[in-house]
């Protein structure tokens, strides 16, 4: 126990002396440019003073009879479904083809009109509870949460845009999406000494996935975090319905987890505590079903390897399923999703065998729904 402490103790001075290195500030950046995923506006509007002009045959005066004109309105909405099948262990499973895959809304079959697989670069969030609540100085919560952010950011390949952001009262931007690994260090330096106790995951969940809706390609939000919320403004559905809305992945790594079950097994937690817990977890894997992310509560620090391993698996190679949905009225209601594998002569489950006949036991994860857009008036 002793060699234990003399390693945390180690580990935890060789980190702030690493920040300390990198000779940057203690704490987020408070440069508003640092946006994450919104545009900067200096970025989106160009001086076209120089450009030449295009003659026009009217003359300002000239009355244009817009009934001669040709008009047209479009109906067709595309649904795109990120989806992944990984078997018992969390291993992504390829080689399923296109007809084996149904898509039914609100119980409805729909025709997939695309239907791509392979690799590429990710877009991700590292979101992490970073607050006084858990993560105190020299703690194991800190050296906890300061490993599974420096390991998650290793496992990154060179091309992949990673921001960091972290959370207590409110959400702080560390680092904006880059694919400079210094950058990533300098950010994760700064998680140092927690500043509030308060731990506001509902609204930072939110406020992220909200920032990264509009990014094309593959994209996620990663989070680390006890699941506690403290002070939210958003209550739990409405923290749902906006995640589902947004429709970024989320992957959420529970910490804590092996002092939780000390804790209970010496008589140390409470009943109220014990249920806090509890429904955190089952929060975040709210969170991570109903957006098409995955959920992991790993016992023990050995275990980060593994799960990040899964984590970019899942995430770099996914099924990509596109179709135009039957149901095209803009309503702005929630249509639910569901992905199955089936065989299309049969209409029963598809079975997936390893090498040596085995039946496999997969799991399909895509998000749940989307909301319908509105009509515009």
């Amino acid at each position: 126990m002793q060699s234990r402490k003399i390693l945390l103790l180690c580990s935890a001075a060789f980190l702030t002396l690493a920040g300390l290195m990198v000779g940057q500030q203690t704490g987020p950046l408070k440069d508003p440019a640092n946006t994450v995923a919104k545009p900067r506006k200096s970025d989106d509007k160009k001086d076209d003073s120089d450009l030449p002009k295009i003659p026009s045959q009217y003359n300002k005066k000239d009355k244009i009879d817009v009934g001669n004109l040709p008009s047209f309105k479009s109906d067709v909405d595309v649904v795109t479904v990120d989806v992944a099948i990984v078997d018992n262990k969390g291993h992504f499973i390829p080689g399923i083809p296109k007809q084996n895959f149904r898509i039914l809304e609100d119980g409805v079959p729909q025709q997939i009109t695309g239907f791509s697989l392979g690799e590429a670069p990710m877009t991700v969030c590292l979101l992490v509870e970073f607050s006084n609540r858990f993560q105190s100085f020299y703690s194991y919560a800190w050296f906890q949460t300061l490993t599974a952010a420096y390991g998650f950011a290793q496992t990154l390949k060179p091309e992949d845009n990673l921001a960091v952001i972290a959370y207590d009262l409110r959400p702080e931007i560390l680092s904006d999406f880059t694919t400079d690994r210094q950058k990533t260090a300098e950010a994760l330096s700064r998680l140092r000494i927690a500043g509030f106790s308060e731990s506001n995951m509902f609204d930072a969940l939110v406020d992220t996935a909200q920032r990264m809706q509009d990014i094309e390609g593959r994209k996620a939000i990663v989070l680390l975090a006890s699941g506690i919320d403290t002070l939210s403004k958003l209550t739990f559905d409405k923290t749902r319905r906006a995640l589902q809305d947004a429709g970024v992945p989320i992957y959420t790594v529970g910490l804590l987890q092996s002092i939780r079950e000390m804790a209970d097994a010496g008589g140390y937690m409470g009943t109220m505590e014990r249920l806090d817990f509890l429904q955190a977890d089952n929060e975040m894997r709210t969170f991570a079903a109903e957006t098409g992310g995955m959920s992991y509560f790993p016992r023990f620090d050995a275990e980060f390897p593994g799960v990040f391993q899964s984590i970019e698996q899942t995430l770099r190679s996914d099924y990509v399923l596109s179709y135009n949905p039957s149901n095209q009225a803009r309503d702005g209601k929630v249509r639910r999703i569901k992905v199955q594998l089936i065989n299309p002569e049969t209409n029963e489950p598809v079975r997936i065998n390893d090498d040596k006949g085995k039946a496999i036991k997969y799991k399909i994860v895509a998000k749940t729904g989307y909301t319908a857009p509105r009509e515009v008036e």
